[in-house]
């Protein structure tokens, strides 16, 4: 089996065509993989910044995937060989990972893929929407005409949320960098917001009458958790997937905000709550048939042998969409 191969943490990994090819055990899918989604999650991994949740060395990254299961593992019920699946399950300690031709994996992270997707557009989704859908949708309960506020409108989970919030009624805005990135904000059905050229203050009483949005999801981390609870009005919900700083809680608690953290890895790490990833992809996959929710996914083309230049794209800011790395060809 051919699989990109990490021995020492900050440094690139090496493709072995050698390795054997994973069983598929109790409550496991064997999944001949064929592309895998690239996170800031996986580079914080491939660089050791993720400590508790780095594998033991050497190791096979890469938490996304698309592929067919070629094997169905004792006790799984729901899938059969020949399906083609998505979903994110590897990467971490304690978990193979998916930048290989085979993967074996939970069953219960695993979702058949949204029909109208290619395998490309669909290994991009499963880590970015379900640290969407947790924040928005099973903590925040966002509902019909609230307004929700997404910062970073062309990044992984920012174009998601966009449009998970908008298949539930609200009513969108996103901030973005360039006139690229505000375009794209328009088209997935939010008002763009030119951070760079408007303070917070100037841009909530725009568009909030100076109130404050109801829900804000902060993917930035930094300052803009901070500027992102200035945004979100009294009682409000601020969401945050990347707020891994310190930071200072007295706008939060100035404004009575209900914080939610969402570190979207933990059931993989604990083994508690696999299953509800599996029930958020298949939820997902029935927007994405829906025709509302449509992944973004950069234009260039990269293999296994390639995978530190896929990551080098990511980390650099030069991709625009999701980092996808090609497995079959």
């Amino acid at each position: 089996m051919r699989a990109y191969v990490t021995t020492e943490f900050g440094k690139p990994g090496q493709l072995r065509e050698d390795l054997p090819r994973p069983q598929a055990g109790p409550g496991e899918l064997l999944v001949a993989v064929h592309a895998s989604g690239v996170n800031p999650a996986d580079l914080k991994i491939a660089a050791g910044q993720l400590g508790p949740a780095a594998p033991d060395l050497p190791a096979i990254l890469g938490m996304d995937f698309a592929g067919v299961v070629a094997e169905v593992g004792a006790e799984v019920r729901g899938f059969s060989v020949g399906d083609a699946v998505y979903g994110c399950a590897g990467g971490v300690k304690g978990r193979p990972g998916t930048l290989a031709e085979f993967v074996a994996v939970d069953a219960r992270l695993v979702a058949l893929k949204p029909a109208r997707l290619s395998m490309r557009e669909a290994a991009v989704l499963p880590l970015v929407s379900i640290t969407a859908w947790e924040g928005l949708v099973d903590r925040a309960a966002v509902s019909v005409d609230e307004t929700v506020l997404v910062h970073a409108a062309a990044g992984g989970v920012g174009h998601v949320a966009i449009q998970i919030a908008r298949a539930f009624g609200a009513k969108v805005f996103a901030t973005a960098s360039t006139p690229e990135k505000l375009g794209i904000a328009a088209k997935l059905g939010a008002e763009p917001i030119p951070y760079r050229d408007m303070a917070t203050e100037d841009y909530v009483a725009r568009h909030t009458g100076g109130k404050g949005f109801d829900v804000v999801y902060d993917t930035v981390g930094g300052p803009v958790f901070e500027q992102s609870a200035a945004a979100t009005r009294r009682y409000g919900r601020l969401i945050s997937c990347a707020a891994w700083e310190t930071h200072d809680l007295v706008p939060i608690l100035g404004s009575s905000l209900d914080f939610i953290g969402i570190f979207m890895l933990l059931p993989m790490l604990t083994g508690q709550g696999l299953a509800h990833h599996g029930d958020i992809l298949r939820e997902v996959a029935t927007l994405v048939d829906a025709d509302m929710l449509t992944p973004l996914v950069d234009s260039a083309r990269f293999t296994l042998a390639d995978t530190a230049a896929a990551h080098a794209r990511l980390d650099n800011g030069h991709a625009v969409g999701k980092v996808v790395i090609d497995i079959v060809d």
